[in-house]
């Protein structure tokens, strides 16, 4: 048996789900989902505690059978094929690594269970360490290693069989920020060298912006989003996007026309917005106006031109880079402003300022029909 080379000489497989559903008695925890997937993309599963994520995860995987729907890898269905004759690479949160294996006899564990020929496994497994740049700590058991080491044996281990289709379960849940933030990266730099097709589950959003080609946003076990990350932050279809990429200052009420522009009164204030926006909507509908706090200024309340949202600084926040303001008005409805140290904004908490935006930056979307 020759030893392949890692280097970009398999393609990533294609995956399609197709109305897949499950139902735990009379909980629906995935609901009718449907997904393309092309080869070689890494897809983000994103969603909160409960949205379905890791069952979805688990159904492709073949842990789970779906209660509908089906599976096609490479245009084949595997909905009833086996977990393992599916052919895919899987690293799950805890790393799942054997404590009494050193990291060789680790990785080397799947080629083993698939009666790989044993004069090949060693060079295999030595290759597969390399990928992931652990050349040197084949003789070293798992506790002797920091987190990132031990998530990168992991990956070693799922990658040594050479899967088309690589399955993450939250793998860097464990991690400490920094760390998290390299592993990203260099997980995001293997996938692409090795040319796998890469499905990850989290609930981080920024994990799911810094690492997706596309973004799968789940919701109570249902497709809310599914698309680029800058097309789900810039273009969100309804209101569950809105709040749960990225900050957003919501505005819900019914969309009418004004003697000069659109707007959306949401029974306080009135929220301008562009003829584009509004043309996606017919007048009188019930609509979600999103503005992002980067687009928010603050200005020191003037009874002389009180225009824009007033309200008071309940808080202001030094968070890194940026500055967070947040604003209560009367309502004790609350805003978030964003700005840069290098743009700090002079506020103090319990000034009453006034907040405005351009009508440009207003997006107006959907709210979310929940069952």
């Amino acid at each position: 048996m020759t030893t392949p080379t890692y280097k970009n000489d398999l393609r990533g497989a294609s995956l399609r789900l197709r109305g897949v559903k499950k139902i735990y008695g009379n909980n629906v925890v995935a609901d009718d989902v449907s997904i393309e997937i092309s080869p070689s993309e890494f897809v983000t599963l994103l969603g909160a505690s409960g949205s379905g994520k890791t069952t979805l995860l688990r159904i492709i995987a073949g842990f789970l059978d779906p209660t509908a729907g089906s599976i096609e890898f490479d245009d084949v269905d595997i909905t009833t094929v086996p977990v393992h004759k599916r052919r895919i690479g899987m690293v799950f949160q805890n790393y799942a690594l054997f404590p009494h294996m050193d990291v060789l006899h680790n990785v080397m564990f799947p080629l083993e269970m698939h009666k790989v020929p044993r004069a090949d496994r060693k060079n295999l497994a030595r290759e597969a360490l390399a990928a992931v740049k652990l050349e040197g700590f084949e003789s070293r058991k798992p506790s002797q290693l920091s987190g990132g080491q031990q998530q990168r044996v992991a990956l070693a281990r799922a990658i040594v069989m050479k899967p088309r289709l690589l399955l993450m379960d939250e793998p860097l849940g464990a991690l400490d920020r920094r760390l998290r933030e390299a592993m990203q990266i260099e997980i995001l730099k293997l996938s692409r060298e090795l040319g796998l097709t890469v499905i990850n589950v989290t609930h981080d959003q920024e994990e799911a912006f810094t690492m997706s080609d596309k973004i799968a946003l789940l919701s109570d076990g249902k497709l809310v989003q599914y698309g680029a990350p800058e097309e789900l932050y810039l273009h969100p279809v309804n209101d569950t996007t809105a709040e749960f990429l990225g900050e957003s200052n919501l505005f819900r009420g019914k969309l009418s026309r004004s003697s000069t522009s659109w707007v959306v009164d949401d029974g306080h204030v009135n929220i301008e917005v562009t003829d584009i926006q509004a043309s996606r909507f017919a007048e009188g509908s019930q609509v979600v106006a999103v503005v992002r706090p980067w687009s928010v200024s603050v200005r020191s309340r003037d009874h002389s031109n009180p225009g824009g949202v007033q309200g008071a600084v309940s808080a202001v926040i030094y968070a890194g880079e940026s500055q967070k303001v947040l604003v209560t008005d009367e309502r004790n409805k609350e805003y978030i402003v964003r700005r840069t140290l290098e743009d700090e904004l002079p506020v103090e908490v319990g000034d009453r300022v006034s907040l405005r935006w351009s009508p440009e930056h207003v997006v107006v979307t959907a709210p979310m029909v929940r069952n």
